[in-house]
């Protein structure tokens, strides 16, 4: 960029205003996650609930009143490309001292696009690449706490201190008790206690990462040059009474915490760089990007996603492509084989059986990211106006593209521009898997799938069309859901018993001789097009027989309806001090 007249007062003024909206939208961001606290204490597990989702609409929020403003007191539409030039640079040395210069460069990013044409979004304008840095900014409190083991070398009276710097107002059951679960857990993973070295310490990021009905305490042990990442679960007993649940010590499975299809964290950070760069530290293979996010930074998380993105296609070379399985009724849906990732985007004209309209799916897509996933459906990454090199895309897909979806692209010799587009991690379709799974394999993957369907019941989700084609199997095996144009909350369906047909021969009618309402739903009818395999049918129907009766389905939601929310486990029940030490807990 070349050097300006930087005596501009109106751009100054510009910069300031941008500036001023973003410390607005982040004070506000403070205040969810100090609110977590208080609601965790509180067990107030429905405003939860209803945080979580009022957070993610305060961006937007935020960002329409920049845009209004600067409209209204700037005419900013009218400005010139000089102006806006010297915006940007002003803008930058506003972040000179400022503890989230990441995050305000994307707002700024997110409020001129919505002012600029197209033509404007590049490193000119926009912050298409970082100017601010990130290391190193200090923070008040600090993003993580040092604990030496003292001199008598009490590891019981460390992990004492770390669970009271907390300051939870509720009172634990036997905390004595949970930390002795703590040190024998570690000591097994460890094989003994090694050797103190000078540098040994426990490093406990300030704040616990909120979700849910729990609270987790995230660390690090370091000893000479052997470090463990440590996560505890904090959780409410029956009575009431705070408990530690377990201690996860491997780094995949603390990243299981962090994964996509879980719903959001609220944790109160001033640095949140910082938090990440930690974070990083423990789960060295986790993207900045998808750490971000679980922090419910999203849009920062999109930002660093499609930096990532841009930076793939300059090292690769592989062609866009329609993505393998059976096309969608709703979604068109690619990928790029070099990229774990798949980009979906809503077609011009759906299925004959699909009743409904582009708005009604961004609708139900826009529901996911504010219910609690239960680590059962996939997140999605949604972009506005998406520039892609038009040479990497396959002549199949700009067809399926130019055929099904016309309306969602503009090209030109150089870019294929998509209008909105939908982005999820990759998995293997299940029906694919299914084809060329092992009996055992089948009936994992079987299990798995009833599992999940029933805990997005338990989660107040029924995911409408359940057929094998809209679930996916992640890198650890899990069923996830990921087709949600016919998702609709349990509490407002209602799942009948198909009545008996007053003469025999009705049954064999094409047409249904009882009434049917728009949201009711007939689960003995979910045989007929879930269980035609031998294999897959004999599987199912030993383990999740009760999904196919109306029973269970009324049952889930008259507990929704009446308030009483399930308890979901990020990690294996088998790990959960209450199930590794029973008769200690009996004890007492």
């Amino acid at each position: 960029m070349e050097i300006l007249n930087i005596q501009n007062p109106l751009a100054l003024r510009i910069a300031q205003t941008m500036i001023e909206g973003f410390n607005c939208h982040y004070r506000n961001m403070r205040v969810y996650g100090r609110r977590a606290k208080e609601l965790f204490e509180a067990a107030d597990w429905p405003a939860v609930a209803h945080a979580v989702g009022e957070r993610i609409r305060s961006y937007e929020t935020q960002v329409n009143n920049a845009v209004q403003r600067l409209h209204t007191e700037f005419n900013a539409s009218a400005l010139d490309d000089e102006t806006w030039e010297q915006v940007k640079l002003f803008y930058i040395g506003l972040l000179i001292r400022h503890k989230q210069p990441e995050l305000a460069e994307t707002f700024f990013n997110s409020v001129t696009t919505n002012i600029l044409d197209r033509t404007y979004f590049n490193n000119t304008y926009l912050f298409a690449r970082p100017a601010a840095s990130t290391e190193y900014i200090e923070s008040s409190p600090p993003v993580y706490s040092s604990y030496y083991p003292g001199a008598d070398g009490s590891l019981r009276a460390t992990f004492r201190k770390i669970i009271e710097d907390f300051e939870w107002k509720r009172p634990f059951a036997d905390l004595s008790r949970d930390i002795g679960f703590v040190l024998a857990t570690l000591r097994e993973y460890l094989g003994g206690w090694p050797r103190r070295e000078a540098n040994c310490q426990f490093q406990v990021l300030y704040s616990a990462f909120y979700r849910n009905k729990g609270a987790y305490i995230i660390g690090k042990a370091i000893n000479g040059h052997i470090e463990v990442p440590f996560a505890i679960p904090v959780l409410h007993d029956k009575e009431g009474k705070l408990v530690l649940d377990t201690i996860l010590l491997d780094a995949w499975r603390i990243g299981i915490l962090f994964s996509l299809s879980r719903a959001y964290f609220m944790v109160d950070m001033e640095v949140p760089s910082g938090y990440v760069s930690f974070l990083r530290s423990i789960m060295p293979g986790k993207p900045s990007s998808e750490l971000y996010t679980m922090l419910g930074l999203g849009k920062q998380g999109k930002t660093i996603f499609f930096r990532d993105l841009l930076q793939h296609l300059l090292h690769s070379e592989d062609p866009f492509l329609v993505a393998p399985g059976i096309p969608g009724l709703v979604m068109l849906v690619f990928t790029l084989p070099s990229f774990p990732y798949v980009f979906k985007l809503i077609k011009d004209v759906f299925g004959v059986s699909k009743n409904m309209d582009r708005a009604t799916v961004m609708r139900k897509y826009q529901m996911v990211k504010q219910v609690d996933r239960v680590g059962r459906m996939a997140d999605s990454l949604e972009f506005s106006l998406v520039a892609l090199p038009r040479k990497r895309f396959s002549e199949e897909l700009l067809h399926e593209l130019r055929t099904l979806a016309p309306s969602m692209i503009e090209e030109d010799d150089e870019q294929i521009v998509i209008r909105h587009l939908y982005i999820e991690r990759r998995m293997t379709p299940l029906n694919l898997y299914l084809d060329e799974a092992s009996e055992e394999q089948i009936e994992h993957a079987v299990i798995e799938y009833g599992n999940a369907i029933r805990e997005l019941a338990l989660a107040n989700i029924f995911p409408g069309d359940m057929l094998w084609k809209n679930f996916g199997v992640t890198r650890y095996n899990r069923v996830v859901f990921y087709d949600y144009d016919e998702i609709e909350y349990m509490c407002d369906c209602n799942f009948r018993a198909i009545p008996e047909a007053p003469y025999p021969e009705m049954e064999m009618s094409a047409e249904p001789w009882y009434s049917v309402a728009p949201n009711d739903v007939f689960p003995e009818e979910f045989a007929n097009f879930l269980l035609g395999s031998p294999r897959v049918r004999q599987t199912f129907l030993k383990h999740h027989r009760d999904l196919l009766s109306p029973e269970f389905w009324q049952r889930t939601r008259e507990n929704i309806l009446e308030g009483r929310l399930e308890d979901f486990y990020p990690y294996p029940e088998e790990l959960r001090f209450c199930m590794r030490y029973p008769e200690q807990l009996k004890q007492k």
